[in-house]
């Protein structure tokens, strides 16, 4: 079998858990997926906050999102390094797709460290002022745990493709990348 290398084989492209808390810290949005009744699927940005390893995002319980996530809570959540804010220079470049299970919580508790922790993070300057928006009965908070991350570091891929990569720093490939694509070639 040839060597993987980029753009071919991106399964053997992942991040460390230390840039996996970066990105997650430091990205502003991430896109939530989830399938409606009839099987397609559906995805809407959301702001976001990385807890515990878990992705924590809110929305109003009167949005579809929530009866389809009620139905069936597998879920996706994708974030992407273009989501920062702030200058990137010493941030991992690429994007972590999660496969995991959504649950609604709706509880004062959850609620309250919640909404303080996504307004300091999404309005530094006037957090309380955001926290009154969310403040609101109708609001759900959907945490969602991870099952599977998909991930993709352009610049360990970069690196590879220079030959400036150590083995050890890549990724195990996925069947897609072995199996798969030894059919095409």
């Amino acid at each position: 079998m040839p060597k993987l290398a980029y753009p071919e084989a991106v399964s053997i492209y992942p991040f460390n858990e230390n840039e996996v808390d970066m990105i997650m810290h430091n990205a502003m949005e991430c896109t939530l997926m989830w399938s409606t009744k009839d099987g397609w699927p559906v995805g809407v940005i959301h702001s976001f906050i990385w807890k515990n390893d878990k992705i924590w995002l809110t929305f109003l319980a009167n949005r579809h999102r929530a009866a389809a996530i009620r139905r069936d809570n597998r879920v996706s959540v994708t974030v992407s390094s273009r989501a920062y804010e702030n200058d990137a220079q010493n941030f991992p470049v690429g994007a972590i797709t999660f496969k995991g299970k959504g649950v609604l919580l709706d509880d004062d508790d959850t609620k309250r460290w919640f909404y303080k922790a996504l307004s300091e993070k999404n309005s530094p300057n006037n957090p309380e002022s955001m926290s009154e928006i969310l403040n609101s009965p109708t609001r759900l908070i959907l945490c969602v745990t991870p099952t599977k991350k998909i991930m993709y570091n352009k610049l360990l891929a970069e690196a590879h493709s220079k030959g400036e990569a150590v083995e050890e720093m890549l990724g195990k490939p996925l069947e897609s990348d072995t199996i798969r694509m030894s059919n095409p070639r």
